[in-house]
């Protein structure tokens, strides 16, 4: 920990930012250098996405080198600060920052990527669809400048706990999808094309409906209206609840009114969601939605829905899929003829038994890895923070 002469001697040696570095615009067309964009950087690390193969683009750009610190100025608050170590040319929505002698240039990039410094930026944006920082005013935020052998020391340390805590959460990370990949293939073993039950269609063993038409107007309270976000991973999730007037409601459940254990379904936009209507839950369906009410003497929801979930039955929906200009759909009306595997009531039964088991292990698995990964994300933020107020 950094002494409490240290903390004062951050405090008071910070100075404007402009005057310890420079935008450095070297406007031109240049077609034999490495071209960095937005899309190339990612949000948070700085990691450049791109390559190294020279490419020219359209418009101008800015020239850089290993002597500059990239920053993305459009829409600040996705982080985009890179450190690169070749000479290229970039997106002039990207400023190249040249550091002046005195600033580190890695001290400077990790105090741009700080959570209170992408805050305090992000408050100068002007422009509401395509914000952009005010870089004039960022020049003038104050940073900490303690001598360039203490800022050396923070950047080691900073180095080596950040790449720590990369690491750390590329693993957790990669737990996070094998708990996801565990479930989803499961489920590729359960309902296999080769599964001793014959294939009846969905029209022998529930009555497909079609949703209404257009999307109704919503209100702050009132009946339930169950748009497609709310289908996920095969259950309702009212998160973002949305109401309809009781009069709507009426005009609206004309056609088909969900009822309990009722199976629903987009067939246009998000192809594959699905989800049962849960008990007292009272509702009208949006637009671009089917239902299907089985005849439970046949199959049980909860696993016609696990077999909708699964990746034989999603790979014949792709099949059937009708990809447009912008919008992918299913046609509706053939929607009953499309197969699906029956066994007896009291087989399905096991396998829902076995596969909710295992979910609930598997959403168990996943809170814990992405409560992990907060901590992680937390941890880092925190560190940063401790290095620019003299605390490391």
């Amino acid at each position: 920990m950094a002494s409490g002469r240290f903390c004062e001697v951050l405090e008071l040696n910070s100075t404007a930012l402009g005057a310890m570095c420079e935008v450095d615009k070297r406007q031109g067309v240049y077609r034999d250098l490495p071209y960095v964009g937005l899309e190339d950087i990612e949000s948070g690390t700085g990691q450049f996405l791109g390559s190294l193969e020279p490419r020219s683009v359209k418009s101008s750009t800015f020239r850089f080198s290993s002597e500059h610190v990239l920053y993305g100025r459009l829409r600040p608050y996705l982080n985009k600060v890179m450190l690169p170590d070749f000479v290229g040319h970039c997106s002039t929505e990207i400023f190249p920052l040249r550091p002046r002698p005195g600033l580190n240039r890695d001290f400077l990039q990790y105090w741009l990527r700080m959570a209170g410094t992408v805050q305090r930026i992000n408050a100068t944006s002007t422009g509401t669809r395509m914000p952009r920082a005010n870089v004039s005013a960022v020049l003038g935020f104050p940073i900490p400048l303690p001598p360039l052998a203490e800022q050396h020391r923070i950047v080691a340390v900073l180095d080596q706990t950040i790449e720590d805590i990369a690491t750390a959460r590329a693993n957790t990370q990669r737990n996070l999808e094998h708990a996801r990949a565990l479930f989803e293939s499961h489920l590729a073993a359960v309902f296999t094309p080769e599964h001793q039950h014959p294939l009846v269609p969905i029209g022998d063993v529930g009555e497909v409906f079609d949703g209404p038409h257009a999307t109704p107007r919503t209100v702050n309270e009132g009946p339930i209206f169950l748009g497609i976000s709310a289908l996920q991973d095969g259950q309702v999730n009212l998160g973002e609840t949305r109401h309809v007037t009781p009069d709507d409601f009426q005009r609206w459940t004309r056609r088909v009114k969900p009822q309990s254990g009722d199976v629903v379904f987009s067939y246009e936009t998000r192809l594959g969601q699905v989800a049962i209507i849960p008990n007292g839950l009272e509702c009208c369906l949006g637009r671009r939605m089917g239902l299907v009410r089985v005849d439970r003497a046949r199959i049980d929801p909860r696993f016609f829905v696990y077999q909708y979930l699964s990746p034989t039955f999603r790979s014949f929906l792709d099949s059937r899929t009708v990809h447009g200009a912008t919008v992918d759909r299913i046609a509706i009306k053939e929607f009953p003829s499309f197969p699906i595997r029956v066994p007896g009531l009291a087989e399905q039964q096991h396998i829902v038994d076995r596969l909710d088991a295992l979910r609930e292990e598997c959403q168990r698995l996943e809170s814990l890895y992405q409560r992990k990964l907060d901590v992680l994300d937390n941890l880092r933020e925190s560190i940063l923070h401790h290095a620019f107020t003299g605390q490391l």
